[in-house]
């Protein structure tokens, strides 16, 4: 188990091109949101954005798309066939011809559940692609967990609360570091085990513990800004175990420095997207 520094932050985060394009920094897409919950999308795609990728791309469903437009300056949101306000099966065919051009996918931040929204989580997992899923991304997979099965020779980063984890199968009876391992180990995925000390785990057996962060970050929309950092760092050609422990760094220190400026108990996931820039630009 190691523990994640601002120094290890550092030495992970790709060099910048000062001769790139919006291309070289990495195509994301963001498969979130549903009627009731328009903050996800918007606070994953932002904080992709703040993270440094070139191209972040929005998947929604078409009930709540004019909402997530209109929050939208630097992403692009796209509107997706639904039912009752959350994604249909119908959205199936154009969400994979998005994917073929992406560099990394992110499904399940307010997506809601739904036998179709469900369905069609768990139909995406044949794709070759990076996938970070979150949320009820995770909860789609209660009960199938054995469909992760196809994903063996691909990137697969899970990031659940540990009632999510527990509902996946996961056994928190020999502590948050143990399980964490064991699930990793067992299904050949990478988890963030999100929490105080939030906890990386990689399917090869590594580990390492975040010590960044604070209780003001523990306000719905937090964990859509660490999947949507992730995302990033991911489609910018980071491996998979950096990627995660540089964002939950990250993302812990952002935390930190919009406490220092607004106080844990008033600061919002809207101000912890304002600090990451600041965080990434202090080390």
């Amino acid at each position: 188990m190691i523990e994640i520094s601002a120094s290890m932050v550092k030495k992970w985060l790709p060099a910048r091109d000062p001769w790139g394009h919006k291309g070289t920094f990495g195509k994301v897409y963001c498969l979130c949101g549903s009627v009731g919950f328009t903050g996800a999308p918007v606070f994953a795609s932002r904080a992709a954005v703040r993270t440094g990728s070139g191209l972040v791309y929005i998947g929604v469903p078409s009930a709540i798309w004019q909402v997530i437009a209109a929050k939208s300056d630097e992403a692009m949101p796209f509107p997706l066939p639904d039912r009752n306000g959350k994604l249909s099966l119908a959205a199936e065919s154009d969400i994979r011809e998005r994917i073929a051009t992406c560099d990394a996918l992110l499904i399940g931040c307010g997506v809601g559940r739904s036998d179709d929204s469900d369905k069609l989580v768990r139909r995406l997992l044949d794709s070759e692609k990076p996938l970070i899923l979150d949320a009820d991304g995770i909860n789609a997979l209660s009960g199938h967990i054995n469909e992760l099965s196809v994903r063996h020779n691909a990137i697969t980063i899970l990031t659940p609360h540990e009632g999510e984890f527990v509902r996946l199968g996961g056994d928190l009876s020999l502590g948050r570091e143990q399980a964490a391992r064991d699930f990793a180990l067992q299904h050949g995925v990478y988890i963030v085990l999100k929490g105080h000390h939030t906890i990386v785990a990689a399917p090869d057996g590594r580990m390492a513990v975040n010590t960044t962060g604070n209780s003001g970050m523990a306000k719905g929309g937090s964990g859509d800004v660490l999947s949507g950092m992730i995302l990033s760092l991911l489609g910018q050609g980071m491996s998979p175990f950096e990627a995660c422990c540089a964002a939950v760094w990250l993302h812990g220190r952002a935390g930190d420095l919009a406490a220092e400026d607004k106080g844990e108990r008033g600061m919002t996931p809207c101000d912890l997207l304002g600090q990451i820039p600041y965080a990434m630009k202090k080390l």
